[in-house]
Protein backbone atom coordinates (compact mmCIF):
# COMPACT_ATOMS: atom_id res chain seq x y z
CA UNK A 1 0.00 0.00 0.00
CA UNK A 2 1.31 3.44 -0.92
CA UNK A 3 2.23 5.76 1.94
CA UNK A 4 0.13 8.82 2.56
CA UNK A 5 2.76 11.46 1.85
CA UNK A 6 2.99 14.63 3.92
CA UNK A 7 4.84 17.66 2.55
CA UNK A 8 6.36 19.90 5.23
CA UNK A 9 9.12 21.57 3.21
CA UNK A 10 7.33 24.65 1.86
CA UNK A 11 10.33 26.91 2.50
CA UNK A 12 12.18 24.92 -0.18
CA UNK A 13 9.40 25.14 -2.74
CA UNK A 14 5.61 24.94 -3.04
CA UNK A 15 3.14 23.09 -5.23
CA UNK A 16 1.83 25.37 -8.02
CA UNK A 17 -1.83 26.20 -7.58
CA UNK A 18 -4.24 24.54 -10.06
CA UNK A 19 -5.26 27.97 -11.34
CA UNK A 20 -1.59 28.83 -11.86
CA UNK A 21 -1.07 25.72 -13.99
CA UNK A 22 -4.25 26.42 -15.97
CA UNK A 23 -3.24 30.01 -16.67
CA UNK A 24 0.23 28.93 -17.77
CA UNK A 25 -1.15 26.28 -20.14
CA UNK A 26 -3.56 28.82 -21.63
CA UNK A 27 -0.67 31.26 -22.08
CA UNK A 28 1.47 28.63 -23.80
CA UNK A 29 -1.40 27.83 -26.12
CA UNK A 30 -2.89 31.25 -26.86
CA UNK A 31 -0.39 33.85 -25.61
CA UNK A 32 2.69 32.70 -27.47
CA UNK A 33 3.38 36.06 -29.11
CA UNK A 34 6.42 38.16 -28.21
CA UNK A 35 5.35 41.01 -25.88
CA UNK A 36 7.74 43.31 -27.75
CA UNK A 37 6.00 42.74 -31.11
CA UNK A 38 3.54 45.35 -32.37
CA UNK A 39 1.10 43.00 -34.14
CA UNK A 40 -2.02 41.49 -32.58
CA UNK A 41 -0.24 38.38 -31.26
CA UNK A 42 2.40 40.52 -29.59
CA UNK A 43 -0.15 42.90 -28.12
CA UNK A 44 -2.12 40.00 -26.64
CA UNK A 45 1.08 38.83 -24.97
CA UNK A 46 1.79 42.38 -23.79
CA UNK A 47 -1.61 42.56 -22.08
CA UNK A 48 -0.88 39.30 -20.25
CA UNK A 49 2.50 40.66 -19.18
CA UNK A 50 1.02 43.95 -17.99
CA UNK A 51 -1.70 42.17 -16.02
CA UNK A 52 0.82 39.94 -14.26
CA UNK A 53 2.95 42.97 -13.40
CA UNK A 54 -0.10 44.56 -11.77
CA UNK A 55 -0.81 41.39 -9.77
CA UNK A 56 2.75 41.06 -8.48
CA UNK A 57 2.92 44.77 -7.63
CA UNK A 58 -0.37 44.61 -5.72
CA UNK A 59 0.96 41.90 -3.39
CA UNK A 60 3.66 44.24 -2.04
CA UNK A 61 1.71 47.53 -2.50
CA UNK A 62 4.03 48.73 -5.27
CA UNK A 63 3.30 50.39 -8.60
CA UNK A 64 3.39 48.08 -11.66
CA UNK A 65 6.17 50.10 -13.30
CA UNK A 66 8.37 49.37 -10.26
CA UNK A 67 8.38 45.59 -10.93
CA UNK A 68 11.19 44.06 -13.01
CA UNK A 69 10.75 40.39 -13.87
CA UNK A 70 13.77 38.09 -13.51
CA UNK A 71 14.47 34.37 -13.84
CA UNK A 72 14.61 33.79 -10.06
CA UNK A 73 14.85 35.36 -6.64
CA UNK A 74 18.58 34.72 -6.84
CA UNK A 75 18.86 36.82 -9.98
CA UNK A 76 16.83 39.56 -8.33
CA UNK A 77 19.23 39.53 -5.37
CA UNK A 78 22.21 39.66 -7.72
CA UNK A 79 20.78 42.61 -9.60
CA UNK A 80 19.99 44.49 -6.42
CA UNK A 81 23.55 44.14 -5.10
CA UNK A 82 25.73 44.01 -8.19
CA UNK A 83 23.99 46.87 -9.96
CA UNK A 84 24.26 49.22 -7.00
CA UNK A 85 27.66 48.34 -5.52
CA UNK A 86 30.81 49.32 -7.40
CA UNK A 87 34.53 48.81 -6.60
CA UNK A 88 35.48 51.19 -3.84
CA UNK A 89 31.96 51.37 -2.37
CA UNK A 90 30.78 49.53 0.74
CA UNK A 91 27.67 47.54 1.58
CA UNK A 92 26.30 45.91 4.75
CA UNK A 93 24.32 42.72 5.23
CA UNK A 94 23.57 40.18 7.95
CA UNK A 95 25.49 36.96 8.51
CA UNK A 96 22.32 34.84 8.11
CA UNK A 97 21.26 36.00 4.66
CA UNK A 98 20.42 33.50 1.92
CA UNK A 99 23.40 32.23 -0.11
CA UNK A 100 22.11 34.34 -3.02
CA UNK A 101 23.10 37.38 -0.99
CA UNK A 102 26.16 36.10 0.84
CA UNK A 103 27.82 34.58 -2.23
CA UNK A 104 27.10 37.73 -4.23
CA UNK A 105 28.73 39.73 -1.46
CA UNK A 106 31.81 37.52 -1.66
CA UNK A 107 31.92 38.05 -5.42
CA UNK A 108 31.72 41.81 -4.89
CA UNK A 109 34.43 41.70 -2.24
CA UNK A 110 36.77 40.03 -4.72
CA UNK A 111 36.04 42.90 -7.12
CA UNK A 112 36.90 45.58 -4.57
CA UNK A 113 33.66 46.28 -2.73
CA UNK A 114 33.88 46.47 1.06
CA UNK A 115 31.29 44.31 2.83
CA UNK A 116 30.30 44.51 6.50
CA UNK A 117 28.67 41.32 7.83
CA UNK A 118 26.35 42.14 10.72
CA UNK A 119 25.95 39.61 13.55
CA UNK A 120 22.54 38.60 14.92
CA UNK A 121 21.46 37.76 18.45
CA UNK A 122 20.87 34.27 19.86
CA UNK A 123 17.37 34.21 18.36
CA UNK A 124 18.52 35.18 14.88
CA UNK A 125 17.50 38.85 14.85
CA UNK A 126 19.61 41.88 13.98
CA UNK A 127 19.69 44.39 16.84
CA UNK A 128 19.37 48.06 16.02
CA UNK A 129 22.32 49.02 18.20
CA UNK A 130 24.48 46.59 16.21
CA UNK A 131 23.30 48.11 12.95
CA UNK A 132 23.72 51.68 14.14
CA UNK A 133 27.32 51.05 15.17
CA UNK A 134 28.10 49.39 11.82
CA UNK A 135 26.62 51.96 9.42
CA UNK A 136 29.77 53.88 8.55
CA UNK A 137 29.67 56.88 6.17
CA UNK A 138 31.10 54.91 3.23
CA UNK A 139 28.28 52.32 3.16
CA UNK A 140 25.97 52.86 0.20
CA UNK A 141 23.62 49.85 0.49
CA UNK A 142 22.10 47.76 3.29
CA UNK A 143 20.66 44.35 2.38
CA UNK A 144 18.57 42.72 5.11
CA UNK A 145 16.25 39.76 4.54
CA UNK A 146 12.61 40.04 5.57
CA UNK A 147 12.43 36.47 6.94
CA UNK A 148 15.10 33.83 7.39
CA UNK A 149 14.60 30.65 5.38
CA UNK A 150 16.00 28.30 8.06
CA UNK A 151 14.50 29.79 11.22
CA UNK A 152 11.56 31.81 9.92
CA UNK A 153 12.67 34.73 12.10
CA UNK A 154 11.47 38.15 10.96
CA UNK A 155 14.01 40.95 10.70
CA UNK A 156 13.20 44.57 11.67
CA UNK A 157 13.40 45.77 8.07
CA UNK A 158 11.33 48.94 8.53
CA UNK A 159 13.38 50.06 11.55
CA UNK A 160 16.62 49.24 9.78
CA UNK A 161 15.49 51.13 6.67
CA UNK A 162 14.57 54.17 8.75
CA UNK A 163 18.03 54.19 10.32
CA UNK A 164 19.80 53.61 7.01
CA UNK A 165 17.77 56.21 5.16
CA UNK A 166 18.65 58.84 7.79
CA UNK A 167 22.25 58.31 6.69
CA UNK A 168 21.57 58.36 2.96
CA UNK A 169 21.96 54.58 2.54
CA UNK A 170 19.89 52.60 0.03
CA UNK A 171 18.02 49.55 1.38
CA UNK A 172 17.33 46.17 -0.20
CA UNK A 173 15.35 43.33 1.35
CA UNK A 174 15.27 39.73 0.21
CA UNK A 175 11.57 38.99 0.74
CA UNK A 176 11.57 35.61 -1.01
CA UNK A 177 10.49 33.65 2.09
CA UNK A 178 8.15 36.32 3.41
CA UNK A 179 6.12 37.16 0.31
CA UNK A 180 2.71 35.53 0.28
CA UNK A 181 3.07 34.44 3.92
CA UNK A 182 2.92 37.77 5.71
CA UNK A 183 1.74 41.19 4.51
CA UNK A 184 4.42 43.28 2.79
CA UNK A 185 4.13 46.97 1.95
CA UNK A 186 7.13 48.55 0.25
CA UNK A 187 5.95 52.01 1.28
CA UNK A 188 5.71 51.11 4.97
CA UNK A 189 9.01 49.24 4.82
CA UNK A 190 10.50 52.22 2.95
CA UNK A 191 12.90 50.03 0.99
CA UNK A 192 14.45 50.86 -2.37
CA UNK A 193 14.74 47.30 -3.66
CA UNK A 194 12.91 44.07 -2.80
CA UNK A 195 13.36 40.54 -4.21
CA UNK A 196 10.62 37.97 -4.87
CA UNK A 197 10.41 34.40 -6.17
CA UNK A 198 7.32 32.76 -7.64
CA UNK A 199 7.91 29.18 -6.56
CA UNK A 200 7.89 30.07 -2.86
CA UNK A 201 4.25 31.19 -3.03
CA UNK A 202 2.63 28.47 -5.18
CA UNK A 203 3.80 29.84 -8.52
CA UNK A 204 6.19 28.22 -11.02
CA UNK A 205 9.95 27.85 -10.78
CA UNK A 206 12.15 29.91 -13.06
CA UNK A 207 10.62 33.33 -12.46
CA UNK A 208 11.20 36.06 -9.89
CA UNK A 209 10.92 39.82 -9.61
CA UNK A 210 12.79 42.82 -8.30
CA UNK A 211 10.96 45.84 -6.97
CA UNK A 212 12.92 48.95 -7.95
CA UNK A 213 11.70 52.13 -6.32
CA UNK A 214 10.56 54.71 -8.81
CA UNK A 215 13.35 56.98 -10.08
CA UNK A 216 16.09 54.85 -8.50
CA UNK A 217 19.00 54.69 -10.97
CA UNK A 218 19.91 51.03 -11.51
CA UNK A 219 22.28 49.45 -14.00
CA UNK A 220 21.14 46.31 -15.89
CA UNK A 221 22.66 42.99 -14.87
CA UNK A 222 22.05 41.39 -18.27
CA UNK A 223 22.87 43.28 -21.45
CA UNK A 224 20.76 43.00 -24.58
CA UNK A 225 17.38 44.33 -25.68
CA UNK A 226 15.07 46.89 -24.16
CA UNK A 227 12.81 44.57 -22.15
CA UNK A 228 11.84 45.40 -18.57
CA UNK A 229 12.59 49.11 -18.90
CA UNK A 230 16.07 48.20 -20.21
CA UNK A 231 16.91 46.76 -16.78
CA UNK A 232 16.63 43.05 -17.65
CA UNK A 233 17.29 42.12 -21.27
CA UNK A 234 15.83 38.97 -22.83
CA UNK A 235 12.37 37.99 -24.01
CA UNK A 236 10.19 37.57 -20.95
CA UNK A 237 9.21 34.09 -19.71
CA UNK A 238 5.57 34.94 -20.26
CA UNK A 239 3.93 31.66 -19.10
CA UNK A 240 6.01 31.75 -15.89
CA UNK A 241 5.23 35.43 -15.34
CA UNK A 242 1.50 34.83 -15.89
CA UNK A 243 1.62 32.01 -13.32
CA UNK A 244 3.51 34.28 -10.93
CA UNK A 245 0.82 36.93 -11.25
CA UNK A 246 -1.98 34.46 -10.52
CA UNK A 247 -0.09 33.14 -7.47
CA UNK A 248 0.40 36.66 -6.11
CA UNK A 249 -3.25 37.55 -6.60
CA UNK A 250 -4.31 34.35 -4.83
CA UNK A 251 -1.86 34.97 -1.96
CA UNK A 252 -3.16 38.50 -1.43
CA UNK A 253 -6.78 37.34 -1.46
CA UNK A 254 -6.23 34.49 1.02
CA UNK A 255 -3.49 36.06 3.17
CA UNK A 256 -5.45 36.60 6.39
CA UNK A 257 -7.15 33.21 6.35
CA UNK A 258 -3.96 31.34 5.52
CA UNK A 259 -1.94 33.14 8.20
CA UNK A 260 -4.49 32.26 10.86
CA UNK A 261 -4.84 28.64 9.81
CA UNK A 262 -1.12 27.95 9.26
CA UNK A 263 -0.21 29.62 12.55
CA UNK A 264 -2.62 27.28 14.32
CA UNK A 265 -1.04 24.29 12.57
CA UNK A 266 2.44 25.51 13.48
CA UNK A 267 1.45 25.89 17.14
CA UNK A 268 -0.01 22.38 17.13
CA UNK A 269 3.18 20.96 15.59
CA UNK A 270 5.51 22.95 17.81
CA UNK A 271 3.75 21.98 21.02
CA UNK A 272 3.75 18.33 20.02
CA UNK A 273 7.43 18.30 19.06
CA UNK A 274 8.61 20.20 22.12
CA UNK A 275 6.81 17.68 24.33
CA UNK A 276 9.25 15.02 23.05
CA UNK A 277 12.31 14.63 25.34
CA UNK A 278 15.43 16.26 23.89
CA UNK A 279 13.62 18.47 21.36
CA UNK A 280 14.09 22.26 21.61
CA UNK A 281 13.15 25.30 19.54
CA UNK A 282 15.63 27.39 17.53
CA UNK A 283 14.94 31.01 16.65
CA UNK A 284 12.49 33.51 18.07
CA UNK A 285 9.33 32.07 19.66
CA UNK A 286 6.97 34.67 18.19
CA UNK A 287 8.77 36.95 15.68
CA UNK A 288 8.63 34.24 13.06
CA UNK A 289 6.85 33.27 9.86
CA UNK A 290 3.51 31.56 10.55
CA UNK A 291 4.71 28.35 8.89
CA UNK A 292 8.23 27.63 10.18
CA UNK A 293 9.47 25.46 13.06
CA UNK A 294 13.20 24.76 13.44
CA UNK A 295 14.04 22.34 16.23
CA UNK A 296 17.11 20.85 17.87
CA UNK A 297 17.14 17.07 18.31
CA UNK A 298 18.95 14.41 20.34
CA UNK A 299 20.22 12.83 17.08
CA UNK A 300 21.59 14.04 13.73
CA UNK A 301 18.91 15.87 11.78
CA UNK A 302 19.83 14.02 8.60
CA UNK A 303 19.23 10.65 10.29
CA UNK A 304 15.74 11.66 11.37
CA UNK A 305 15.03 13.28 7.99
CA UNK A 306 15.79 10.05 6.12
CA UNK A 307 13.65 7.99 8.48
CA UNK A 308 10.78 10.46 8.23
CA UNK A 309 11.01 10.27 4.45
CA UNK A 310 10.69 6.48 4.65
CA UNK A 311 7.47 7.13 6.57
CA UNK A 312 6.26 9.48 3.82
CA UNK A 313 6.99 12.76 5.62
CA UNK A 314 9.10 15.37 3.81
CA UNK A 315 11.05 17.86 5.92
CA UNK A 316 14.45 19.55 5.65
CA UNK A 317 17.69 20.13 7.50
CA UNK A 318 17.73 23.72 6.24
CA UNK A 319 17.98 25.83 3.10
CA UNK A 320 17.55 23.84 -0.12
CA UNK A 321 20.18 26.11 -1.70
CA UNK A 322 22.86 24.85 0.69
CA UNK A 323 21.65 21.28 1.27
CA UNK A 324 24.53 19.75 -0.70
CA UNK A 325 26.96 21.01 1.93
CA UNK A 326 27.95 18.60 4.67
CA UNK A 327 28.76 21.51 6.97
CA UNK A 328 26.39 22.43 9.80
CA UNK A 329 23.98 25.29 9.10
CA UNK A 330 25.82 28.60 9.02
CA UNK A 331 22.61 30.22 10.24
CA UNK A 332 22.54 28.15 13.42
CA UNK A 333 26.26 28.68 13.95
CA UNK A 334 25.65 32.44 13.73
CA UNK A 335 23.29 32.06 16.70
CA UNK A 336 26.17 30.64 18.73
CA UNK A 337 25.02 27.02 18.46
CA UNK A 338 27.96 24.55 18.48
CA UNK A 339 28.65 22.54 15.32
CA UNK A 340 27.39 19.23 16.67
CA UNK A 341 24.13 20.74 17.89
CA UNK A 342 23.72 22.57 14.59
CA UNK A 343 23.84 19.21 12.82
CA UNK A 344 21.12 17.91 15.14
CA UNK A 345 18.30 20.01 13.70
CA UNK A 346 15.30 19.77 11.41
CA UNK A 347 13.16 22.42 9.74
CA UNK A 348 9.42 21.89 9.34
CA UNK A 349 7.76 24.42 7.01
CA UNK A 350 4.00 24.24 6.57
CA UNK A 351 1.57 25.25 3.83
CA UNK A 352 -2.13 25.93 3.46
CA UNK A 353 -2.77 22.38 2.20
CA UNK A 354 -1.56 20.75 5.41
CA UNK A 355 -4.15 19.37 7.82
CA UNK A 356 -4.50 18.72 11.54
CA UNK A 357 -4.35 14.98 10.83
CA UNK A 358 -1.03 15.39 8.99
CA UNK A 359 0.43 17.38 11.87
CA UNK A 360 -0.71 14.80 14.41
CA UNK A 361 0.78 11.96 12.35
CA UNK A 362 4.06 13.88 12.00
CA UNK A 363 4.29 14.33 15.78
CA UNK A 364 3.47 10.66 16.43
CA UNK A 365 5.97 9.37 13.86
CA UNK A 366 8.69 11.74 15.07
CA UNK A 367 8.18 10.65 18.67
CA UNK A 368 8.27 6.97 17.69
CA UNK A 369 11.41 7.38 15.56
CA UNK A 370 13.29 9.31 18.22
CA UNK A 371 12.42 6.70 20.82
CA UNK A 372 13.84 4.02 18.52
CA UNK A 373 16.91 5.89 17.29
CA UNK A 374 18.15 7.38 20.58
Amino acid sequence: MDLERIYLDHNATTRPLPEVVEAMVACLRDGFGNPSSVHAFGQRARRLLDRAREQVAALIKASPEEIIFTASGTEADNQALRCVATPGTAIATSVIEHPAILNTCRFLEAAGTQVTYLPVDAQGILRMDTLEAALKPDISLLSLMAANNDLGTLQPVAEAADLARSRGILVHTDAVQAAGRIPLDVRSLDVDLLSLSAHKLHGPKGVGALFVKRALPLRPLIQGGSQERRLRAGTENLPGIVGFGIACEWAAKHMDRNMERITALRTRLEEGLLAIPGVRLHGHPTLRLPNTVNVGLPILGEDLLLNLDLEGIAVSVGSACSSESREPSFVLKALGIPDQEARQTLRFSLGFENTDAEIDRTIQVTRSLLARLT
